[in-house]
């Protein structure tokens, strides 16, 4: 990834209509940009074309481009994130008329795999339920705690990490365990 000043450079000159420039641009930033808009649609191809979208939305706004106000990066992930959404919002209007536009009674249901918004909040909540119990535990085991559960590693893999005996490790992810478990007791 190119440095916040080179992009800026880059962006300069694609205002000026400079597809060397652009190039250049699409190259440094794109793999990071299409990893925003898969998270977002979760389809490659949907992904893709968002990415495509975005960068001709990039070069015909990039004379609008204003450095003192936000990081090259930022402005390019605005959006692509937008486009996403957009995306998103478009895609579900158009599978709900083409459903509202069948009259074939025999029409699998189809179900929705998203949270409803109560669901979501409860998940909200109980994400801050688990980041307060484990600000609460020390150090070692909430590192130990981290690094098995948000990034998969095994406990040779952490204590390796960690540099410190596999025992330990587990002692550390036990006793940790036992206290996020009083903890989130204590809440509920």
């Amino acid at each position: 990834m190119l440095a916040s000043a080179d992009l800026q450079q880059l962006l300069a000159r694609v205002a000026q209509g400079d597809r060397a420039a652009f190039r250049q641009l699409y190259d440094a930033t794109a793999p990071s940009l299409f990893g925003v808009a898969l998270r977002i649609l979760r389809h490659r191809d949907r992904a893709e074309e968002v990415l495509q979208d975005a960068f001709v939305n990039a070069w015909n706004r990039a004379a609008g481009y204003q450095a003192a106000l936000s990081q090259p990066m930022t402005w390019l992930t605005a959006i692509v994130r937008n486009r996403a959404l957009d995306e998103l919002r478009s895609g579900a209007r158009h599978s709900a008329q083409s459903l509202d536009e069948r009259e074939d009674a025999a029409a699998p249901e189809i179900e929705d795999e998203r949270a409803d918004p109560l669901g979501l909040l409860e998940q909200a909540a109980d994400a801050l339920a688990i980041r307060d119990c484990l600000d609460a535990i020390d150090g070692p085991q909430r590192q130990c705690l981290a690094l098995v559960y948000y990034h998969g590693l095994s406990h040779s893999e952490v204590a390796g990490h960690v540099g410190s005996p596999i025992g330990s490790v587990k002692v550390w992810l036990r006793r940790g365990l036992e206290k996020l478990k009083r903890c989130l007791g204590a809440l509920a």
